[in-house]
């Protein structure tokens, strides 16, 4: 008799199959006890990784956000000479903005390699909107696709630094009052700068005159990038003409209040707060390639060289937006 014939005689030879592993054993009802898997000849657990625990997760996320609390009561944070708070942008006003940029505009990012990876910039765009959501959004842009995930120090109106509660969190944000002088230091110390030249002639004109840049003022913004030899990177927004589409301007009421403009759009005042939810455009924004100046640092105070230059930079970000405008033919669209 062989040794086959022998085994086949045994019971439960021929279909003998290994038990399957035990389930494992809870603790407190709610988190099961963690298998071993087995090794390999090499030492080394075989097959790809499991997953984390979401249970896991969530202890970390809870204990991080304990001590981020901790920190705040302690002081123990540092804000810079503008009041610039890294740890509570990042940890606070970035996650909250990117629900707007990610989930409900839609935001693509083009030419963001034109921002350079370390050293000092002015970042010009063209601004509209009613509301400065394209600050905060070109913000969240270069923070989120910047290989090195720099910061953007933004120049406010002097408005935005005398509303009590708004001037706080812009100073926290990294934002400072848009002269030259807070704009050279920045810019002097390696951080990077955006200037919204049009001011509230951009962000307060009617629907009408939709991606048409207005004038772009004096140009103290070139100056100020001539004097710290940076480069100007123009940058051209598209989709903030549409979150609240400007009708009509009631100039007597926002006289009255002391603003420069109060808008009509097609959802406030009529709607109440809802008229405060923007419409959910779709957003494209074009990093256009630096413009160097350090080769004309000793023509900073000249008006010629200050006015071609500015001008060369409000034609860039016009053509963009003329080339942007024709990749989104759909103002709401995905």
């Amino acid at each position: 008799m062989s040794q086959d014939e022998f085994r086949s005689m045994l019971p439960g030879q021929a279909d003998f199959t290994l038990p399957r592993p035990a389930e494992p054993v809870r603790v407190n009802g709610r988190r099961p006890i963690p298998e071993v898997p087995s090794m390999n000849g090499n030492g080394n657990h075989p097959g790809p990784e499991a997953p984390p625990d979401p249970i896991d997760v969530w202890d970390q996320r809870v204990a991080a956000g304990l001590a981020f609390l901790r920190r705040r009561f302690a002081g123990n944070y540092e804000v810079d000479d503008f009041g610039f708070d890294r740890e509570l942008n990042d940890a606070v006003f970035q996650p909250l903005l990117r629900v707007l940029y990610h989930d409900w505009f839609r935001t693509e990012v083009y030419g963001i390699e034109n921002v350079p990876k370390d050293g000092g910039a002015l970042v010009v765009a063209n601004h509209s909107g009613t509301v400065a959501l394209d600050a905060l959004m070109l913000g969240v842009a270069i923070r989120d696709q910047h290989p090195q995930e720099r910061h953007l120090r933004l120049l406010g109106a002097d408005l935005v630094f005398r509303m009590p509660v708004v001037s706080e969190l812009a100073r926290k944000s990294g934002a400072t009052v848009a002269c030259n002088p807070d704009a050279e230091r920045l810019m002097s110390t390696g951080e990077l700068v955006g200037v919204f030249p049009e001011g509230f002639k951009g962000i307060g004109k009617r629907f009408a005159d939709r991606y048409k840049l207005q004038r772009f003022g004096r140009g103290g913004f070139v100056s100020a990038a001539l004097r710290t030899g940076t480069p100007i990177v123009p940058v051209a927004i598209v989709g903030a003409e549409e979150i609240y589409p400007i009708l009509a301007d009631l100039k007597p009421l926002a006289r009255l209040l002391g603003m420069p403009y109060f808008p009509i759009t097609p959802t406030f005042p009529w709607l109440g707060p809802l008229g405060l939810v923007p419409l959910p455009s779709k957003w494209l924004i074009q990093f256009c390639p630096p413009i160097p100046t350090e080769h004309l640092t000793d023509l900073a105070d000249d008006p010629m060289v200050v006015y071609n230059l500015a001008d060369q930079v409000r034609e860039t970000i016009q053509a963009a937006l003329l080339e942007l405008l024709e990749k989104r033919p759909d103002p709401f669209g995905l």
